[in-house]
């Protein structure tokens, strides 16, 4: 099953997507996400001018292969760009070999170990009140576990707050448009004493039986970062998610000896390397690498087996600024690991549903991939040349005396 051809297709139905396209001389194609948020034309052409004329007359059959093939022989190696552009090639071979076989890439991956993937939704207010209405209405809708963040009082504008109108098309975060990024402001002394209260609030109105996340954003120091986690441990939250950068894996150990608060990291990993010390120090409980950014399927199976050794649980990232392939591709191995802890899913906008169609389904809090033969997503390249693409910028952070602070 040799490949014939390898294309790249940049679009944007809402967000900017762009979406690798491998076909074979049996007429058998497949789909991979090559989306990076913010860089998205570097991945495009890492794989246009370095990845497709690789891939002519390579047998689509031999994932392992090729993975390491453009792995270790480029040399170069890891990095955002790279692992997404192999994440991409790596998701359209599975796609492919589930098609030919005939079965969905869950199956082939060993089976399912659980009916379906528990996903969680993201709720925000600009005032407590409003975000009470936002979980109310996500529970209305069946989720089962939701990340909340709230506008924190006194600064312009916090992050993971939607607007009222970008709701309802599950949008939390809208990259702005324009030559330059925009900028946010940040006081951290502010966040600590309000993300407790926060977090109070919504015990008092909704009780312990939902499960509650909340996201730093790689905000704080470990020091802060172990404070916080004391300060909500009364709470019970799922998890803390991304409480310090992550880049000093050995910070983790200071955030563990402060706090029993479950932490969670990961969704800016791309290998294995990038998390080995947090999963076999034990100095994380959720693992949140994306299948989208750290190799694909078959790198992403890795990282979840050496957490499994350490009792670490997944958590993949699952924004919308992934698109729908990305989606389906974290579901199937969601469903056949036997170490899953949770699935994010904030879901598309609606011109998303144009370009790519989908066999995966929500019911009462969970998820599942379908059982269409592979991935169970197609695309529309009439439908994605509608949408052209349209540069954006992941915001910048800064303090409020100026200085630029991680967003």
């Amino acid at each position: 099953m040799k490949i014939t051809d390898a294309r790249v297709v940049v679009t944007s139905p809402g967000r900017n997507y762009v979406t690798l396209i491998i076909e074979t001389e049996d007429g058998v194609s497949g789909l991979g996400d090559a989306t990076l948020n913010g860089r998205e034309l570097a991945v495009t052409s890492y794989l246009r001018d370095h990845v497709c004329p690789l891939l002519i007359g390579r047998d689509a059959r031999r994932i392992t292969d090729t993975w390491s093939y453009l792995y270790k022989g480029a040399y170069w190696r890891r990095g955002p760009v790279t692992m997404t552009a192999i994440a991409a090639v790596d998701v359209a071979l599975w796609d492919i070999k589930g098609k030919a076989a005939g079965l969905p890439v869950y199956q082939l991956l060993g089976g399912a170990a659980r009916d379906g993937a528990m996903v969680y939704c993201h709720a925000s207010g600009s005032t407590l009140d409003e975000l009470s209405r936002d979980v109310q209405d996500h529970l209305d809708q069946g989720y089962l576990a939701i990340r909340a963040q709230a506008a924190i009082p006194g600064l312009v504008k916090t992050y993971g707050i939607a607007k009222a109108s970008d709701k309802a098309d599950g949008r939390i975060y809208e990259p702005a448009s324009g030559a330059l990024p925009q900028e946010d402001t940040w006081e951290t002394g502010a966040y600590l004493d309000f993300a407790p209260q926060m977090m109070a609030h919504l015990r008092h109105e909704f009780g312990y039986g939902l499960h509650l996340l909340h996201d730093v954003h790689h905000r704080l120091t470990p020091i802060e970062a172990g404070r916080l986690g004391a300060a909500l441990e009364p709470y019970r939250l799922f998890w803390l998610e991304d409480p310090t950068p992550a880049e000093d894996q050995s910070a983790y150990r200071l955030i563990r000896q402060h706090t029993t608060t479950p932490i969670a990291v990961g969704e800016v990993f791309n290998s294995i390397w990038d998390c080995q010390q947090l999963i076999t120090e034990r100095l994380i409980d959720y693992i949140r690498t994306s299948v989208a950014h750290a190799g694909g399927i078959t790198h992403l199976q890795k990282i979840f087996a050496l957490a499994d050794l350490y009792g670490v649980r997944s958590g993949s990232h699952g924004p919308g600024d992934l698109s729908p392939v990305a989606m389906a591709a974290a579901l199937h191995v969601d469903l056949t690991i036997p170490n899953f802890g949770l699935q994010e899913y904030m879901g598309h906008r609606p011109e998303a549903a144009e370009v790519f169609g989908t066999a995966y389904t929500f019911a009462d809090g969970y998820m599942h991939p379908g059982d269409q033969p592979g991935l169970g997503v197609t695309f529309d390249e009439q439908a994605a040349a509608r949408y052209p693409y349209e540069p954006r910028y992941l915001p910048v952070n800064r303090r409020l005396d100026g200085s630029v602070h991680d967003w």
